[in-house]
């Protein structure tokens, strides 16, 4: 306990957030890593749907996301543990480095023409996101002053999305521009990994949170102390598990953007890019938004208004009509649509993902955000399931693929019904004994 304590960083007396070098690395190894998954990941999907304009049934984007997101599940255990047994900044590193690596095996992917190989790489990819993502989240409460944390998750997903907006953007143009060469889009990201990798070098070391901690089998998945502790903390157990729907939710319809452009509106990659870039717009947006209507608290309004929202928009979408492709709203409505959806998405988020780091405690900090990790991505996972079993369903029925929207729409419907959070303050929160207590001042937008 003493010595937890005495690893505990004084935050207050950090530097001011947009002063800190910590910030701006942080900020650019993750902004670059989350571009480079991006590309990679929707060019792999581009290919996967392109399978499918002579047939819906061999649509294999619900296959490609699934194998993405089994080391995520398999590995964000084992990472939470290492995050909080090591120290955050070397691990950041070294999975930069990583990504390096898996990079170059994307090139050779895309030379070999394999889509197998392509999927082999995806894991790859996602093993290495999986290392990466507890010590990114789990540092930021080590770097940066308690009431700057609402702000910096603000920019962080702010900037997350951007990357996604250019990411998937930019894979529909370099399909169309390199569709007999698609190798050279790895060669970039290649280059893009090496900048990140030195980015990451500004970040300063942070005590280790849990020296000694002892590896045991449960750290593979949930730690039986981190079970304990969702067990005597429900609201925290709540929100871990409404993220999770939130992430199956916002896989099934990022693949629900490239079957309606490519399939349906028969608008091409490039354009389809662009239309699932909106969604990460209108995200980035509502992250900003969320972190400044929070005030330093969990505000359960937002929420709330970003769970109806979605839903509804997504129903929206969904809507047969008279506009190109049968649809109701065409391709601009669509993409106005996706941006409104992408706001509801980032006013649901941010409260969640602030509520998670502001209540942890800070000896579990690395696997609590693991736990979180694991959850997601089995959201995550099963959304590739989710997407073969409603795809299959459709081409069945004849429905038509916008009908995906309104399959999103169906895993919101719990959230919307029975999850019914009340306002709370970050500032006052009982700890569990043994544990240390997180930090009495409240998170705040500065």
């Amino acid at each position: 306990m003493a010595t937890i304590e005495a690893n505990r960083p004084d935050t207050e007396h950090r530097p001011r957030l947009f002063r800190d070098a910590s910030f701006w690395g942080i900020g650019v190894t993750q902004f670059l890593g989350a571009f480079n998954d991006n590309v990679f990941k929707q060019l792999v999907l581009f290919v996967c749907v392109l399978k499918a304009v002579g047939d819906r049934a061999d649509n294999a984007q619900g296959t490609a996301m699934l194998v993405f997101a089994i080391p995520f599940v398999a590995l964000s255990g084992f990472s939470g543990f290492l995050a909080d047994r090591y120290s955050k900044r070397t691990i950041v590193v070294l999975s930069k480095v990583l990504e390096i690596v898996v990079m170059t095996l994307g090139l050779l992917a895309f030379l070999s023409g394999s889509l197998n190989a392509l999927f082999a790489v995806l894991f790859c990819m996602g093993a290495q996101s999986a290392f990466f993502g507890p010590s990114k989240y789990g540092i930021m409460p080590e770097l940066f002053r308690q009431k700057d944390l609402p702000r910096a998750n603000g920019w962080f997903l702010m900037t997350t999305f951007i990357a996604i907006i250019f990411g998937v953007a930019l894979a529909g143009t370099l399909m169309e521009t390199f569709r007999d060469q698609i190798w050279v889009t790895s060669a970039i990201c290649i280059g893009i990994a090496v900048v990140g990798t030195i980015s990451s070098l500004f970040v300063r070391t942070t005590p280790v949170a849990h020296p000694g901690l002892e590896f045991h089998a449960g750290a593979l998945f949930i730690p039986r102390e981190t079970r304990v502790l969702l067990w005597e903390k429900r609201r925290l157990l709540k929100v871990l598990v409404v993220t999770s729907l939130f992430w199956c939710t916002g896989a099934v319809y990022q693949l629900a953007v490239n079957d309606i452009g490519i399939l349906q509106l028969d608008i091409g990659e490039e354009t389809t890019g662009y239309l699932g870039a909106c969604a990460a717009i209108g995200i980035a947006v509502g992250c900003v938004a969320a972190g400044r209507l929070s005030h330093g608290t969990f505000h359960a309004g937002i929420v709330r208004i970003g769970a109806t929202g979605m839903m509804l928009t997504l129903l929206l979408l969904a809507a047969p009509g008279s506009a190109r492709g049968g649809t109701l709203l065409g391709t601009g409505g669509t993409a106005v649509a996706l941006v409104v959806l992408g706001i509801f998405a980032g006013l649901f988020a941010v409260p969640l993902q602030v509520y998670i780091q502001a209540k942890s405690p800070t000896a579990q900090k690395g696997r609590l955000v693991a736990t979180m990790n694991v959850l997601n991505w089995l959201g995550i996972a099963f959304s590739g399931v989710y997407h073969k079993l409603f795809n299959a369903m459709f081409v069945r029925f004849g429905l038509p693929p916008a009908t995906m929207f309104a399959a999103a729409a169906l895993i919101l419907v719990p959230v919307v019904a029975l999850y019914h959070p009340e306002h709370e303050s970050l500032e006052d929160d009982v700890d569990v004994p043994g544990e240390v207590p997180v930090a009495d001042e409240a998170a705040r937008v500065a």
